[in-house]
């Protein structure tokens, strides 16, 4: 038996543009707990981004790239009587935006031969324009929920 859910934890909006969305997107690249190395390369990126994408503001852009790579739905394993079968379920709003965030950094992280400014810059430009491995990613995740859509009675 479980027990309670945990809470969520607010988010403080960062120091630059006191966004809840960059401060999210630099705890998640932030390793070993160095928040400012992380702040040195999103801002980088993000002022990169700004001069790549001159339609709109940086955080609109950047919003936006986030929103491109968010999926809408995604499996789950559910085991049936020694089967296992994936189900598709949605995605609520908050675990798409950490999926979107977590997917742009690590296919900005697996790129050879560039900053990790440079790459999580072409990373977020690439989101933007709806292009990109994140992209493929979110679409190839649809496209495995939409052939398993004859399982979504499991849902649970």
């Amino acid at each position: 038996m479980r027990r309670r859910r945990a809470e969520k934890r607010e988010v403080l909006g960062d120091p630059k543009y006191s966004s809840e969305l960059v401060s999210r997107f630099m705890n998640v690249i932030m390793e070993s707990g160095k928040k400012t190395v992380a702040e040195g390369i999103v801002y980088g990126a993000l002022a990169i981004l700004a001069e790549k994408v001159t339609e709109e503001p940086v955080l609109k852009a950047f919003g936006k790239a986030v929103d491109n790579v968010r999926p809408r739905v995604e499996l789950k394993a559910r085991r049936v009587g020694g089967a296992t079968y994936q189900v598709p379920i949605d995605v609520a709003p908050a675990r798409g935006t950490s999926l979107a965030l977590r997917w742009i950094r690590d296919f900005a992280r697996k790129k050879k031969g560039k900053s990790m400014v440079q790459k999580l810059a072409d990373e977020l430009v690439a989101a933007y324009k709806q292009e990109g491995a994140a992209i493929k990613k979110r679409d190839e995740t649809h496209k495995m929920a939409e052939a398993n859509k004859a399982f979504s009675h499991f849902r649970w």
